[in-house]
């Protein structure tokens, strides 16, 4: 008799092309809304007030980005990551329609790259996942990579192929609602800073830190139905390389979004994800800081009122970020960095 448990897929299970639909549909909720904010204490005000946004032109107030990426991400984890042992990098994610409360989000990936790994027990998995609403409408296309076991180490590994991603998103394919940010008020927004404020090589101490309790970081990872048993099996993770479970790494990715608001509060949608990676693993009592670095500026394509800043975000853990850890001469990163992120932002401009 066939088993009826989901193990997940290991490397050998995965081809190149191989379409990966995921369930379950999910129903967003003000309630999911509610407990994200309480989790990472984000304070951007379009996320915050239905007010703010109707006064753009927006019927409510839209769901956190990196909250529909989290439930996107959770619904490929059992049939993409179950059996990951570490999520690599990020490419070419565009956030493409608003998704509000009452949304029901569902999830597609699709195979389009394979490695097998030197030590012949583990191979990297590049996917394309596809997030869309109700409506078939697509709110979320991106890639990631992701390293894979092996169901069996003898398996002959694959033909290898990787996939040509480019470092940047382009920034005329940039999606942004039709709104009219003509009755923005600073003082509601909570920033004074507009695109024209913020110069390509400044950098941005966020200040504040956050420290990851072990409750918090397993209510999030179940808020977005991620099954990894990396971040909740203590009987398991024990026995493993780290002796205890490990933070989801989207975790670190909002908690750096919310202390971003400290410097970029006018920066108010997360429009696209031009690369990333998890650099190092964090744990339950680690303290996080962030600080980011404006790489390039641009204009929107038929947009007067918004421009678009290209932002490195790094993550540290317990080590304030008013020291910017990066790279040292040698070109290795600082062991203090768990997070480098680059993204696409949107800032009104002056009026």
């Amino acid at each position: 008799m066939a088993t009826k448990i989901n193990s997940g897929n290991f490397f050998e299970d995965f081809r190149v092309g191989q379409e990966l639909p995921h369930a379950t549909p999910r129903t967003v909720t003000t309630g999911d809304v509610a407990l994200y904010t309480a989790l990472f204490g984000g304070r951007f005000a379009l996320q915050s007030a239905d007010t703010v946004a109707q006064a753009i032109g927006l019927p409510r107030s839209p769901v956190d980005d990196w909250l529909v990426f989290h439930i996107v991400f959770g619904k490929t984890v059992p049939d993409v990551s179950l059996n990951a042992v570490a999520n690599l990098g990020y490419a070419q994610g565009r956030f493409l329609k608003p998704v509000f409360p009452g949304d029901t989000l569902s999830a597609h990936s699709k195979v389009i790259g394979l490695k097998e790994n030197s030590n012949g027990k583990t191979g990297t998995v590049y996917v394309n996942s596809v997030g869309r609403n109700q409506h078939g409408e697509t709110v979320l296309d991106y890639c990631r990579w992701v390293m894979i076991r092996k169901r069996d180490a003898a398996a002959p590994a694959p033909t290898p192929v990787v996939p040509d991603l480019p470092d940047r998103v382009d920034p005329s394919s940039l999606a942004a609602a039709r709104i009219d940010l003509a009755g923005l008020d600073d003082a509601v927004l909570g920033s004074p800073w507009r695109f024209e404020d913020y110069a390509v090589g400044e950098r941005i101490d966020h200040v504040d830190g956050v420290t990851i309790e072990e409750a918090e970081h397993m209510m999030a990872t179940r808020l977005y139905q991620n099954t990894a048993k990396v971040h909740f099996n203590q009987h398991t993770e024990g026995q493993g390389r780290f002796g205890r479970r490990l933070i989801y790494g989207g975790h670190i990715i909002s908690l750096a979004r919310s202390l971003g608001f400290n410097g970029l509060g006018s920066a108010m949608w997360v429009a696209a994800i031009n690369g990333g990676a998890h650099t190092a693993p964090t744990f339950a009592g680690d303290t996080i800081y962030a600080w980011s670095e404006v790489l390039e500026t641009a204009g929107l394509p038929g947009r007067s009122d918004l421009g678009a800043l290209r932002l490195r975000t790094v993550a540290t853990k317990n080590r304030p970020s008013g020291d910017f850890a990066d790279k040292g001469t040698d070109g290795k990163r600082d062991p203090d960095v768990v997070l480098d992120l680059d993204t696409w932002v949107l800032v009104p401009r002056r009026g």
